[in-house]
């Protein structure tokens, strides 16, 4: 069991907060995702680690999702564990997001989007976690089958029962974001964000999302910056032992590191040499370059990658030359 934990004073100095959207809410320009790393298959003390230096560091959003393990449920789990160890006094500083949307368990009441989904699976969560609400609570993917009414209406019911404080949707296109947005305007539960998946290597939301949130006043919070570590130098020497690629209940396989997305990876690299940074934060940075993406969600496995994501804050600034340099990079 490690000491008893004491916050940072200074965490608030350097961390910068950024508005989400047309809302009063403001998120860190980073975010500490747990999708992977947290589940009851990893390290315990470590995924507690990783949360106390996030907070230290100003990292106050912890994005989770019911399905986040391995197994699924087990994220929530030790994070609620962690809550109640180490910030529980501190809850009205956090925020926490937890989804719904993907397979959970059994049977046609555990998956997409309906609304007897939703609601159990959230309050399944909040159980999990020991908390009696969430701050935001996302819709995870679109539902082709139920009506966007029903998912939309079970988020609306969700806020105004109190069980979350903000409505959120994830990987939805320009096209159903309006349609989502318009729902729960005229509910009265304005759409807080949207999660896609952003990255130099994946950037399929700047045809049409960015501009639609923008229009619509949605905060965006880019899922996956990293390509999950290939937008880092871990890469590229080969495939680690424990790395994310070598994990076997990870999503990130081997084949899905090419030598053309690693060429790219060595190309951003001496760009991210002359701006003072590592690559993951050039990819950070880049991503955050537009104020639409309120905040940069990203994975952790060490200590250390937390405090090199939080550093970005000290660079986040832009030449057209450097961006140019990126673009050329990348192409």
């Amino acid at each position: 069991m490690t000491a008893t934990y004491s916050p940072d004073p200074s965490r608030y100095e350097t961390m910068p907060y950024r508005r989400c959207g047309k809302s009063g809410l403001r998120l860190p320009a980073v975010s500490l995702g747990f999708w992977h790393n947290f589940g009851h298959a990893d390290n315990a003390e470590n995924a507690r680690a990783m949360v106390r230096r996030a907070f230290d560091l100003g990292i106050v959003h912890f994005d989770l999702a019911n399905n986040y393990g391995p197994p699924p449920g087990s994220a929530e789990e030790n994070f609620g564990r962690i809550l109640r160890q180490d910030l529980s006094a501190h809850r009205d500083e956090l925020i926490v997001s937890s989804k719904a949307g993907y397979t959970m368990w059994p049977g046609p009441y555990g998956d997409f989007g309906s609304r007897k989904y939703l609601v159990a699976s959230l309050d399944q969560s909040l159980k999990r976690m020991g908390l009696d609400y969430v701050d935001i609570f996302y819709s995870h993917r679109p539902d082709p089958e139920t009506p966007m009414e029903e998912t939309m209406g079970a988020l609306d019911s969700i806020v105004r029962s109190g069980r979350a404080l903000y409505a959120g949707i994830s990987s939805y296109n320009p096209e159903q974001t309006r349609r989502a947005a318009r729902l729960l305007r005229e509910l009265g539960t304005p759409c807080l964000i949207h999660q896609p998946s952003y990255s130099l290597l994946n950037r399929r939301v700047e045809e049409g999302l960015l501009d639609t949130l923008d229009e619509l006043g949605i905060g965006g919070i880019a899922f996956c910056p990293l390509a999950q570590g290939i937008l880092t130098d871990k890469y590229l020497a080969g495939i680690p032992e424990n790395s994310r690629a070598a994990t076997p209940h990870g999503f990130l396989k081997p084949a899905q590191i090419t030598d053309d997305k690693l060429a790219k990876v060595r190309a951003l690299k001496t760009i991210a040499e002359q701006r003072g940074q590592s690559i993951a934060q050039l990819a950070i940075a880049w991503v955050l370059r537009r104020d639409t993406i309120a905040s940069a969600l990203f994975g952790a496995s060490r200590v250390e990658h937390v405090e090199d994501i939080a550093a970005v804050q000290g660079h986040l600034s832009w030449t057209p030359e450097e961006l140019a340099a990126v673009e050329a990079a990348v192409a």
